[in-house]
């Protein structure tokens, strides 16, 4: 039986044994992740995006089952994820317009210039998805689109996003970059509890 937990998550290694961890998991991930470990981190992202003015339509990137969506009240939102389970159960929910089975490290079949921001929690992670989708996304974002992005430090630093970013907003691709430090988890006894993350905040240029 496989181990539906962070650590499980953290290992995995590529889109294959993303789908294949993820679309077991789905069933249960919003009561035994969400709600047991005290995921807090789509709220805190959604709560920045709004407070910075972002817009709609939004694309969430690495949406799942929709917890991010959960706390975006009334706004336009498009789900893309690769495991096809977990936008089952977003669908559930009624959170998004449009629900994307896709790879954002792959080409988007999306216009340029579609979304007015990007959210994400959870995906720019361990074993999950690096800086080589940044330029894609930026791609199917109009001028100005608000980039509010969770990621932890260690990824960060790790994955290249630093470098990423900096080349990005050098080349004047986007403006200038801020974070956020926030809380992933509240209320949790796990041994990840007192983990914090950081938002990667910024706007196309």
């Amino acid at each position: 039986m496989p181990d539906y937990d962070l650590d499980g998550a953290y290992a995995i290694a590529g889109p294959d044994k993303a789908k294949e961890l993820y679309g077991g998991w789905a069933a249960t991930y919003d009561s035994s992740f969400g709600d047991g470990w005290g995921y807090v981190a789509p709220r805190e992202i959604a709560s920045i995006y709004k407070a910075e003015g972002g817009d709609s339509p939004i694309l969430d990137v690495g949406a799942g089952t929709g917890l991010l969506a959960e706390h975006l009240d009334g706004m336009t939102v498009d789900a893309i994820d690769i495991t096809p389970e977990m936008l089952d159960r977003a669908a559930e929910k009624g959170l998004y317009r449009d629900r994307i089975v896709g790879d954002v490290l792959e080409p988007l079949d999306m216009a340029d210039g579609t979304y007015a921001g990007v959210v994400s929690s959870g995906t720019f992670t361990h074993g999950h998805v690096g800086p080589a989708c940044l330029a894609e996304l930026l791609r199917v974002c109009a001028p100005g689109a608000l980039f509010a992005c969770g990621c932890i430090p260690a990824v960060y630093d790790g994955m290249g996003f630093g470098s990423t970013l900096a080349v990005l907003q050098a080349r004047g691709r986007i403006g200038p970059l801020r974070f956020a430090d926030i809380a992933i988890y509240e209320g949790g006894d796990h041994p990840h509890a007192a983990d914090r993350g950081l938002v990667m905040i910024f706007r196309k240029s």
